[in-house]
């Protein structure tokens, strides 16, 4: 599937609103902010966890009874609240062993054909997979050879959805690098506006072994994200200063490191973006475009 045409929220030119919600972010003390969110999120107070739980759920018209604890006071802290779980049965998995599963509740911004090494973040911004997993590393290349002329696609997960990450195919991780970088919302407002987006903001970029071929799964961080953390590494950022590191994973010396399609594997503490690299023996579904909702379980490709 080359680049989808059709409307949608990053497929657009930005509006003059775009521009007045997105410039002012270059002045924003964007790690500060995000630091005194976490810590915000983090308050166990009854009275102060418990008005923030409630507005957030009237405001955004969370649904309570997906989760595995609908009671919305039960949760210790906001953060707890806004990673909660889901019940077992709230998001089927696609069946059959070709398939491709969204990896979150959100919306897509972007899909289709990799050329060559470019991406599409919106209508005329573009940026590259070596960027994207790697930073200015000089194993780039490397690191983003499997996904020359393949697909990927870009999810927004909103402030309402389920912030839990999953698995798309059964494998196991490859490697994982953290990348330093800004903290610019990753809104629609601010995709079409801020040029190369996702690789100037902070970033955990994953790629997995499958056995159909290497997947790439990429957790962009933005403003007053709280953090992202893995299931097998805890808390990667906020970092704190940290430089790029790497980290690799051989199967002889973590052989616990596999995971079934749909199994949890990293969480954002507040809402974000995560990206999809595929080589080119995947075929997305043709129904996916730009601005349709997808939820976590759902089939959004397969292997060829």
């Amino acid at each position: 599937m080359k680049y989808a045409p059709s409307p949608g929220p990053g497929l657009r030119g930005p509006a003059i609103a775009d521009h007045i919600k997105a410039i002012p972010q270059y002045l924003y003390p964007q790690h500060l902010l995000s630091r005194l969110m976490g810590k915000t999120m983090r308050i166990r107070a009854l009275r102060i966890k418990d008005r923030q739980i409630r507005w957030f759920i009237r405001h955004y018209g969370v649904n309570m009874e997906e989760a595995l604890s609908p009671y919305p006071l039960s949760y210790g802290n906001f953060n707890d609240f806004f990673t909660r779980a889901l019940a077992p049965d709230a998001r089927p998995i696609a069946a059959g062993n070709d398939q491709v599963i969204s990896p979150a509740d959100g919306r897509i911004s972007a899909l289709g054909t990799i050329d060559g090494s470019k991406m599409l973040q919106a209508k005329g911004r573009e940026y590259t997979v070596p960027k994207l997993l790697s930073g200015n590393a000089l194993d780039g290349d490397t690191f983003a050879a499997p996904f020359q002329n393949g697909q990927f696609v870009t999810i927004y997960l909103s402030p309402r959805d389920y912030h839990r990450v999953h698995l798309p195919v059964a494998g196991r991780p490859r490697g994982m690098r953290y990348v330093p970088g800004r903290l610019f919302s990753v809104n629609p407002a601010t995709t079409r506006v801020i040029p190369k987006l996702f690789t100037r903001n902070e970033r955990v970029a994953m790629v997995f072994d499958t056995r159909k071929g290497p997947l790439g799964l990429v957790m962009v961080g933005a403003i007053f994200v709280g953090g992202i953390e893995t299931a097998w590494a805890g808390a990667i950022t906020p970092s704190y200063g940290q430089p790029v590191s790497l980290w690799e994973y051989d199967r002889a010396r973590h052989p616990e490191l596999t995971f079934r399609q749909g199994q949890e594997i990293a969480r954002f503490n507040m809402g974000s973006t995560v990206i999809l690299l595929f080589p080119d023996t995947v075929n997305l579904a043709a129904t996916l475009q730009p601005g349709a909702r997808v939820r976590m379980g759902e089939s959004i490709g397969r292997w060829a």
